[in-house]
């Protein structure tokens, strides 16, 4: 988000308050405070809590009133140990903060931060880089409250410096020159909207940015300023971890200490994957066929995925094998187990209208509310949608038998789709804020979902072809890249999501071989499998057409 016009104004209507001087300074409780008037009188006063939670590690806070309500605040599942790693000094007019090799320097005379390895400058933070913002700016500090306010921070951008991450993108692979916004959508593979959003960003530097907010997070990657990275929040805090390499594998070592490493999925998993494809039509003689068709041209195959025909259309989801069908799924599950494939079957949080668990979610409370306390609903996707209410201990048992009712079945794995297109103008059981909740529904609904195939197949058996995500969702692999197009400018497309997730602490990542959208040539679709048979998951699938190799 951008809040100044050029080098030298301010947008209309904005006001920025910067700190001016460090007046006081606390070192106490493990943590370094700084307090920061943005004038002499009726001024703000910023406050910065600085610690070191890990090794190498460094967390700034920033906040302006501190009596905000955040009882129902969102939080990503941070491993945060106990104790504290750091070394802090005040030294005239200097405060010099350490986690191992990782230095902080603040000058107090105008609350400039200088970030350093073992003497080597990293990034900075100038004079007028933090910022409180009022984009309903009165001319005084005092005016409006905490409403149509953000809190901003800008680093410096050293001379030849690369920025990647921040989850999976599908523009460029270098980030400089981007604004990238941390927001869920469901939008393909074709523009700067992303399924899968994720707060931090790697620097060839050596060092890594790790936004602490669950919500919407505004990066400016040396836009608004050339020499400058902005990230900004709406609200009254900012929250930030700087995390040192040296090298950017180790960076990402420790931005995976923080927010959680990668689960093992199964080796079977790295085998081949073929689908039935998203809309086409099939039954038990279809997917027999096409599994006697890889044998007869010896094509290993290790799992075959049910998409979303396997349920009646217009009841999705309601986890009921559509009868007329699939008169004996159980039977025709052992089939395909008797050939030593695997079983997925498409899944989503969505309960349509027309669904079978419609009714008893609406009745028991289970579905995300409006304000007046009705059932939030739309036809987006499907006619009358309700959404499950994950906050809702009793909502996550009933999903989860649902799942279990499948596992018991026979089926071994879960494609998890959708869980991007979360409204904000809803109410959570929990009373979470929505906006917060936004990206992280990704988040509570591929665990409940992993987890539950942990506990029923054993911890190294689980594994989802996940679509959504969010900060720490790489514990729950396999994630794929969406609705990517049959050609090789959209299969450029998902190689850049790809690399650009994985830069984000993502350790399994796959995509549609062959294209989502349209049928693709031969040349196109024998590129592709070459492209998808290198990634860590490889899964054959499509949107109106088979993906079988002999088409």
């Amino acid at each position: 988000m951008r809040f100044r016009n050029g080098e030298w104004l301010i947008n209309e209507g904005h006001g920025l308050l910067c700190p001016e001087t460090v007046c006081e300074v606390e070192i106490r409780d493990g943590a370094v405070f700084l307090y920061a008037p943005t004038a002499m009188f009726n001024c703000a006063m910023l406050t910065l809590r600085i610690t070191a939670p890990m090794p190498e590690v460094l967390q700034i806070k920033t906040y302006h009133y501190a009596g905000v309500n955040e009882a129902h605040d969102v939080a990503f599942d941070l491993n945060l140990p106990e104790g504290s790693f750091l070394e802090a000094e005040e030294d005239g007019d200097y405060v010099r903060v350490k986690s191992g090799t990782l230095t902080l320097t603040v000058d107090k005379r105008d609350c400039s931060m200088r970030y350093e390895r073992e003497g080597e400058l990293l990034t900075l933070s100038g004079k007028d880089d933090i910022a409180y913002v009022k984009t309903d700016w009165k001319g005084f500090a005092y005016s409006g409250g905490e409403e149509n306010a953000y809190m901003s921070q800008r680093l410096r951008i050293s001379v030849g410096e690369l920025f990647y991450g921040l989850g999976e993108r599908f523009t460029p692979f270098v980030k400089n020159g981007q604004t990238v916004d941390i927001w869920n959508r469901d939008g393909g593979t074709s523009s700067e909207q992303s399924y899968k959003n994720i707060p931090f960003y790697l620097s060839n530097r050596g060092y890594g940015v790790f936004v602490n907010h669950t919500g919407a997070v505004s990066f400016e990657m040396g836009t608004e300023s050339v020499t400058k990275v902005q990230f900004s929040v709406p609200g009254e805090s900012l929250d930030y971890f700087i995390l040192n390499g040296p090298t950017m594998k180790e960076v990402l070592m420790r931005y995976t200490d923080l927010t959680g490493k990668p689960a093992l999925p199964p080796a079977w998993s790295f085998g081949l994957w073929l689908s039935t494809s998203f809309v086409t039509d099939y039954d038990e003689a279809t997917v027999l066929g096409f599994i006697e068709g890889m044998e007869e041209r010896r094509i290993p195959l290790k799992v075959f995925h049910f998409d979303c025909k396997w349920m009646k259309p217009y009841h999705w989801t309601d986890f009921c094998w559509d009868s007329d069908i699939f008169p004996d799924p159980g039977g025709m599950i052992q089939k395909i187990h008797d050939r030593n494939i695997k079983v997925c079957v498409w899944i989503n949080p969505y309960i349509a209208q027309r669904s079978a668990l419609f009714e008893e979610g609406c009745r028991e409370g289970y579905f995300l509310k409006r304000e007046n306390g009705a059932v939030w609903q739309w036809d987006m996707w499907q006619p009358g949608l309700a959404i499950v209410d994950f906050t809702n201990p009793r909502a996550c048992q009933w999903y989860r038998e649902k799942l279990l009712g499948l596992l018991e079945m026979g089926v071994d794995c879960l494609k998890t789709d959708f869980g991007e297109r979360i409204p904000v103008d809803c109410v959570y059981y929990n009373g979470a804020d929505p906006v917060k909740m936004h990206n992280f529904y990704s988040y509570i609904y591929n665990k409940l979902v992993f987890e539950t195939l942990q506990e029923y197949r054993g911890k190294d058996q689980a594994i989802l072809f996940a679509r959504s995500a969010t900060a720490g969702g790489q514990k729950f692999p396999v994630h794929w890249g969406g609705d990517c197009t049959a050609n090789y400018e959209s299969m450029g497309e998902s190689l850049r999501g790809g690399l650009s997730l994985t830069s984000s602490g993502f350790g399994f990542w796959s995509h549609d071989i062959g294209g989502f959208e349209d049928t693709s040539t031969p040349d196109v679709y024998k590129r592709w499998a070459a492209f998808g048979l290198f990634s860590t998951h490889s899964r054959l699938h499509g949107s109106s057409s088979y993906r079988v190799p002999w088409n």
